[in-house]
C-alpha cells in the first residue's frame, strides 16, 4: 500500500455502482461493483459509506490507498448544489487529492465519444440529456420529472400506457390493445384486475417498468395508441437533444449524439427510426448512436482529461473496458 494511482473513476447509478483505479499510464489497475447510490433515499452519508464498499475493494485489489484525481459521475447529482454537497462528502472520505462531481448521465457521453463534445439523452427508468464541449461548456436539464418538465423514461411509458388502456376498458377512451397485453402480462383478464393489484400491491410498484416492453411489442403489432406513445417518445428525445445543441453553438456542426439507457440501447425499431427521421429535420449535422460502452469508461476519461492525461493513455482505459 502507499502507491498513488491516478484516477479514481466512480459511476453511481440508483441500482448498482462501478469503480476503476486507474494508474497514469492508462492501465486499469483494479474495478469493482457495489450497490445503489440513493441520497435522496437513505442520506448522503450512508449513500456513500455503500460508494466505499467497493472503493475499499478496489483499492485493495489494486494495491493503493489513494488516488490523485476522483472523477465521480453520480445520480442524483442534478443541482450544482447537489455536486457540491456530494463533492463535501467524497472530500471527507480522503480517497483523492482532488474531486469533480457530475450528474451519471456525462459518464454515458464521455464514454461513446473520443473527445469530451457531443449530447447525450439516456432513457431508462427515467429520462435525461446532457452536453458538452472541450471548453467545459455543459447543457443540461434537472431531469427530477413531470415538475422539471419530463416526460418519457421506462417509468413514464409505462404508466402512459396504463392511462391509455384504462380509459379504453371503461369506454372514456379510444379502443387499443394495450387493454389486453397489459393485464395479459400478468396473467390477468381485464384492465379492471390490473388496476385492482396494482392499487393493492399485489403486484408491487416496482415491477410495473414490466410493461415497457409490453406497450413496445404493441406497437410493433401495429397498434395505433401504442405506436403514438412510441412516436411520442422519440420526438422527445430529438426535442431535448436538439434544446441541448442549440445551447452549445452545435446545431450548425457535425457533433455526436449519443442515445443511452435500456429503452433505447434495445434499439426498438419504430423509436429508433422515429428519432432518426426527427433528427434529420431538426439537427441534420448530427450523428446519432447508440452507447454500449460501461459508463465508468466514460467517469475514468473524464477523470483523464480533468489531469490533462495524453491521448494514448485514454485510448488504453478505452481498449481495457471495451476488449
Amino acid at each position: 500500500m502507499g502507491m498513488t494511482a491516478r484516477v479514481l473513476a466512480v459511476d453511481a447509478g440508483n441500482s448498482k455502482t462501478d469503480v476503476a483505479v486507474v494508474a497514469a499510464d492508462g492501465t486499469v489497475l483494479a474495478t469493482a461493483r457495489g450497490g445503489g447510490f440513493r441520497p435522496p433515499a437513505v442520506g448522503v452519508e450512508a449513500a456513500m459509506d455503500t460508494l466505499a464498499e467497493a472503493v475499499e475493494q478496489a483499492f485493495a485489489a489494486a494495491g493503493v490507498s489513494s488516488v490523485e484525481h476522483v472523477s465521480a459521475c453520480l445520480a442524483n447529482a442534478d443541482f450544482p448544489v447537489e455536486e457540491e454537497t456530494l463533492a463535501s462528502a467524497l472530500h471527507a472520505r480522503a480517497w483523492g487529492t482532488t474531486v469533480e462531481v457530475r450528474n451519471d448521465t456525462f459518464a454515458i457521453l464521455r464514454a461513446g465519444v473520443t473527445e469530451p463534445r457531443g449530447v447525450a439523452v439516456v432513457c431508462g427508468a427515467g429520462i435525461n440529456c446532457v452536453g458538452m464541449r472541450p471548453d467545459g461548456r455543459t447543457a443540461r436539464f434537472p431531469a427530477l420529472g413531470r415538475i422539471s418538465g419530463d416526460w418519457g423514461g421506462g417509468w413514464g411509458l409505462a404508466e402512459e400506457a396504463l392511462w391509455h388502456a384504462a380509459r379504453a376498458e371503461d369506454g372514456r377512451g379510444v379502443p387499443t390493445a394495450l387493454a389486453n397485453t397489459l393485464p395479459g402480462h400478468f396473467g390477468l383478464p381485464t384492465m379492471y384486475a390490473l388496476i385492482e393489484a396494482l392499487h393493492l400491491t399485489d403486484i408491487p410498484d416496482t415491477r410495473r417498468h414490466e410493461l415497457t416492453p409490453v406497450l413496445f411489442a404493441t406497437a410493433a403489432a401495429g397498434d395505433p395508441v401504442a405506436r403514438a406513445i412510441v412516436d411520442r417518445l422519440a420526438d422527445e428525445v430529438v426535442t431535448m437533444a436538439t434544446v441541448a445543441l442549440t445551447r452549445l453553438d452545435l446545431l450548425k456542426e457535425e457533433t455526436p449524439v449519443l442515445l443511452g439507457g435500456g429503452v433505447l440501447a434495445a434499439r426498438h425499431p419504430r423509436l429508433t427510426d422515429g428519432i432518426q427521421d426527427l433528427l434529420m429535420s431538426r439537427a441534420p449535422k448530427a450523428v446519432p448512436r447508440v452507447v454500449t460502452a460501461s459508463p465508468v469508461l466514460g467517469a475514468a476519461l473524464l477523470g483523464l482529461d480533468r489531469v490533462g492525461a495524453r491521448a494514448e493513455v485514454h485510448e488504453r482505459v478505452r481498449t481495457h473496458f471495451e476488449s
